[in-house]
């Protein structure tokens, strides 16, 4: 069959997480700074496409091209191992502990930056014509989606801040459905379409994005965007990265860990060990 069963790519999640808690320093930091390289990329396609078609969800459509290209390399992000790595803490895999997944979750997040911000200077660049015109229409675009979701956050004050938390949750436990996604089938074609589905709703329903807003945000402001790093950090960034861990660990990978690795024993087994549970047949 091309497509594993759950109880078969639950233990690959574990397998996956214990790998990235025991990953070198450096590939952490190569991985992640390609992934992050990629996904900004995909951002930019996906706002193109919307500033020239004027529908977002031509955007989500094509954004999970980059998601599924940089998890076919094998790079990564750290939404992903928000919920993967503790994994091998939770099932006491040899050498797991939590300075290990902090570490994991750390230079994920740097390389991830590094890569962000580089594609970030690249794109403004490229936008204004080496700083020496007004960004063009999809630089306007990229002005006013980074404005409204750190500035229109501020002002609503701690209201904005749990709006934005609350779509941290909400993406990641897609996102992650998308990286385990990669786990769930043996063909290319496959995992592309395991992993193209929860990322497109992720993108469609415009949930917040760790990642794809360390690339987004310094964009919007290297093009002109009225807000500074501040904002970005207290209003957009730290509740997105807070609420990502929360959907990307507690709602995905630890239920899925519960119900397929740590499953409770069968209603079935438990009748059999108990005599006095068997019923007589009518």
């Amino acid at each position: 069959m091309s497509a594993l069963k759950p109880a078969e790519f639950v233990q690959t999640m574990i397998d996956v997480g214990e790998a990235k808690i025991k990953t070198a320093t450096r590939d952490l930091i190569l991985r992640g700074a390609m992934a992050g390289i990629i996904l900004s990329l995909a951002v930019v396609v996906a706002i193109t496409a919307i500033t020239q078609t004027g529908i977002g969800l031509v955007g989500a459509l094509v954004f999970p091209v980059g998601f599924c290209i940089l998890s076919l390399m094998g790079y990564d992000l750290v939404t992903g191992v928000f919920g993967l790595a503790p994994l091998a803490l939770l099932d006491r895999r040899q050498g797991a502990s939590l300075g290990r997944v902090l570490r994991c979750w750390g230079l994920v997040g740097l390389g991830n930056l590094i890569g962000s911000l580089i594609v970030a200077g690249f794109i403004a660049l490229s936008l204004t014509m080496n700083f020496s015109v007004e960004p063009n229409a999809v630089g306007q675009t990229f002005i006013k989606v980074s404005t409204a979701r750190t500035v229109g956050f501020e002002n609503l004050g701690a209201d904005g801040w749990i709006t934005c938390f609350v779509r941290g949750i909400l993406c990641n436990l897609m996102v992650c459905l998308g990286v385990i996604g990669n786990m769930t089938a043996r063909s290319v074609a496959g995992k592309i379409a395991a992993m193209w589905l929860p990322i497109f709703i992720f993108f469609a329903l415009v949930f917040e994005h760790a990642v794809v807003n360390m690339f987004l945000f310094p964009l919007g402001m290297m093009l002109g965007a009225d807000f500074g790093i501040a904002t970005w950090l207290n209003f957009n960034l730290i509740p997105t990265i807070l609420g990502n861990i929360v959907g990307g660990l507690l709602f995905t990978a630890i239920p899925l860990y519960l119900t397929h690795a740590k499953t409770a024993p069968s209603l079935d087994s438990a009748e059999s060990d108990d005599p006095q549970s068997v019923v007589s047949p009518r």
